[in-house]
């Protein structure tokens, strides 16, 4: 079995095209196509079913998935641990939601780079599930989530606190003129994929509100989601500093919330097994924390 065919069964199996595999492998799609039917000719059964939209996995696809990212994140994890001299150098693979990477990142990136310039940084934005699967698979070293996290094979640092707020267009002066100028049903809830905790955070102020029958609308950029507010298409839930930051932020209100919905800390995961590089380190030793390492 090839761990070349192995690494691009799990990248379809995690991006859900060939397409979208190829550009994550920096490859052509035939190539992608060819080591995924030569994998499936090896085992001798189909990992993928094909449809109009992607590739899901098979039931055979689904049992191998595990192993695949196991076999794919020790791969990943020796070569590192091999060359690793105790000077940070080499690549590193960082993860963060979206609004953390606009706002709170940036001074953080510059000073990792200045003090690491050996270091090849890159960063990916995505849902804090869909970086948490990433950090336990190995195909990210550490990423920027949403807390709390309770799960055996992480430990958090605490990196930022933030305080959330409901965002709706500038009509809306107060939350109590929102509530009762919008349909009974409430207003469209304007959120990021599934796997957001700010999304699944405005669900349960939806519901608190007696809106649970809201119609719901993803989008997938910030800016993307702040000019939908302020064109008054619906409301959605962000960290406060993002929307004092954006260019749209005279154009849109912000409704202050209870501390039970607007606190949440962000946190930098890691896997508790393995090596950790020098480079990760060093991108660990440079966050500004008030906290010790949380356990997760």
């Amino acid at each position: 079995m090839e761990l070349s065919d192995i690494q691009t069964f799990a990248a379809v199996a995690r991006s859900g095209g060939i397409t979208r595999a190829a550009e994550e492998l920096n490859t052509v799609q035939s190539n992608v196509t060819q080591r995924v039917k030569a994998l499936e000719a090896e085992i001798g059964t189909p990992l993928f079913e094909r449809h109009s939209r992607g590739m899901a996995l098979t039931a055979a696809g689904k049992r191998l998935l595990p192993y695949a990212q196991r076999m794919a994140a020790l791969s990943r994890e020796a070569v590192l641990a091999a060359r690793d001299d105790g000077e940070p150098k080499g690549p590193l693979a960082i993860g963060s939601m979206e609004t953390t990477a606009a706002v709170r990142l940036p001074p953080l990136l510059a000073d990792f780079h200045r003090r690491f310039p050996a270091v090849r940084l890159s960063l990916r934005t995505a849902p804090t599930a869909d970086l948490v699967d990433c950090v336990l698979e190995g195909t990210l070293d550490g990423a920027f989530v949403a807390g709390p996290i309770a799960h055996a094979d992480l430990f958090a640092t605490s990196a930022f606190r933030e305080e959330l707020v409901l965002v709706s267009a500038r009509r809306w002066s107060s939350l109590a003129e929102l509530r009762a100028g919008t349909p009974e049903s409430g207003p469209t809830a304007l959120v990021f994929r599934t796997g957001c905790t700010y999304r699944q955070r405005l669900e349960q102020v939806f519901v608190e509100f007696g809106w649970p029958s809201a119609a719901r609308f993803e989008l997938g950029t910030l800016d993307g989601m702040i000019g939908c507010v302020a064109a008054d298409m619906g409301v959605t839930l962000l960290p406060r500093a993002v929307v004092e930051l954006s260019a749209m932020n005279g154009s849109v209100s912000m409704h202050t919330l209870g501390a039970a919905h607007a606190r949440v800390e962000t946190l930098f995961v890691q896997r508790r097994a393995g090596h950790q590089t020098s480079a990760l380190g060093g991108f660990a030793a440079c966050l500004k924390t008030d906290d010790d390492v949380i356990a997760a």
